[in-house]
């Protein structure tokens, strides 16, 4: 069991026979009332986030998710196919589990699949990729004052919005957590 004050971000725990990450953790304390603790909680299963308000007493079951190196395989449908590289195992993945990481996903791409028991929960994605643009409109010299931005597809789908100077072919560094242009790459 583990106590209210003892959560951290990214501790896993189980509450109502589910299973939940802590996102975000703030300890409150009103007044005369006793000590609350407010936590962003991710849906490990669902993916779904809420705000939940406890007490300072309460206690929770804390769960151990296991993370394992893979390698993505393949898509079929909306199951996705990665490789155990430590066993060699085949594991399949469901769209749902995946969300936004079905945008970074290249064939032969090395990860992290977090695993509680059996069961897949989320992937784990490097902070960044190098991307290559397949699609994109030619930015021209002086159409703005400022630095402009414009749409760009890479090789897996995502639009990116990034400079003007960009075309296709440039390798691009793109940030997984929110799917912004960082840099060229070489």
């Amino acid at each position: 069991m583990i106590n209210v004050s003892d959560l951290r971000r990214g501790i896993g725990i189980e509450l109502d026979n589910k299973i939940y990450s802590v996102i975000e953790f703030q300890h409150i304390k009103v007044g005369r009332g006793g000590a609350q603790a407010r936590l962003k909680l991710r849906d490990l299963r669902s993916g779904a986030i809420f705000d939940r308000t406890f007490s300072a007493s309460e206690k929770f079951r804390r769960i151990r998710i296991e993370r394992k190196p893979v390698t993505f395989l393949y898509s079929e449908g909306d199951m996705y196919h990665f490789m155990d590289q430590q066993s060699y195992d085949q594991l399949s993945v469901g769209r749902t589990i995946l969300g936004d990481a079905i945008n970074y996903l290249k064939d032969g791409m090395h990860l992290e699949v977090s695993v509680f028991g059996e069961e897949p929960i989320g992937v784990e994605l490097p902070l960044n990729l190098v991307m290559t643009v397949t699609q994109t409109d030619p930015g021209f010299k002086g159409d703005t004052a400022t630095g402009g931005t414009k749409p760009a597809t890479v090789e897996t789908g995502l639009v990116v919005q990034v400079p003007l100077f960009v075309n296709i072919g440039d390798k691009i560094k793109v940030d997984t957590r929110d799917g912004s242009y960082l840099e060229r790459a070489q």
